[in-house]
């Protein structure tokens, strides 16, 4: 029986919004009136004040009844354990998976989201609930132990999502550089989300939310690459 329930942000911002703020009303349905107690991984910070990120998000969110509590290294593996909520905060993709590796809590994440724990992650909080962070936009400070992250999605995610390219520029444009993942990843699709959008799992069913088109990178039934627009409302489940 399928019991994951993920809410995938592209970003904890969009256009000139406050933080969190095109978040707020999304997590307020997922997560409904009763008061849990959160369970926020801030390792994307490369601030070692994970506190701080903490109380951003607490501002953020006040709003709602929930306790937000901060998972530090030295309780990390108790603190996920005991909470009711696993939420994963934006960053550097490639430090947070350092991070979750050294603390052991791939494993731990994972099967508390697949016993039916709601996941919610913004930016690098959503690259890691793919199979892999081979999508990321971030530049790779740290080395973690793989590149493997949590697969509670059967497809990749790239957050930020823009095609644009600035007159004069000469690198490779976001598809561009997505397109090279699907050369050398045959069969694994590409979720990109623009700001202000994000996934909605309950379950069997995958929906796409937001103020704007997303772009799905897919592989067709004879094994060829394309891409094309996802509208916001789309249902997307048969990517699981």
């Amino acid at each position: 029986m399928h019991t994951n329930r993920l809410l995938v942000f592209s970003s904890s911002r969009a256009g000139n919004g406050g933080y969190l703020e095109t978040a707020l009303a999304p997590i307020n349905n997922f997560l409904g009136d009763s008061a849990l107690t959160i369970a926020f991984i801030p390792f994307a910070s490369v601030d070692a004040d994970y506190e701080a990120y903490a109380a951003m998000v607490r501002s953020g969110l006040s709003s709602l009844p929930h306790t937000i509590i901060a998972v530090q290294p030295e309780n990390a593996k108790a603190t996920i354990e005991n909470t009711d909520v696993i939420m994963v905060g934006g960053g550097n993709t490639f430090k947070l998976l350092h991070d979750i590796y050294d603390c052991q809590l791939l494993d731990i994440i994972r099967d508390k989201v697949n016993k039916g724990t709601p996941y919610i992650g913004w930016s690098a909080g959503s690259n890691i609930t793919g199979p892999g962070i081979g999508t990321t936009n971030d530049m790779p400070v740290i080395a973690p132990k793989s590149f493997n992250a949590l697969g509670l999605l059967p497809f990749q995610i790239n957050p930020h999502y823009t095609n644009v390219k600035p007159a004069g520029h000469h690198g490779e444009t976001r598809d561009q550089r997505l397109e090279e993942f699907m050369q050398m990843n045959p069969g694994l699709p590409i979720v990109a989300l623009p700001e202000g959008t994000y996934l909605r799992l309950e379950g069997a069913q995958l929906q796409f939310s937001g103020n704007q088109p997303g772009m799905l990178f897919y592989w067709d039934e004879n094994g060829k690459a394309g891409k094309r627009e996802i509208v916001p409302g789309e249902d997307l489940s048969f990517l699981l």
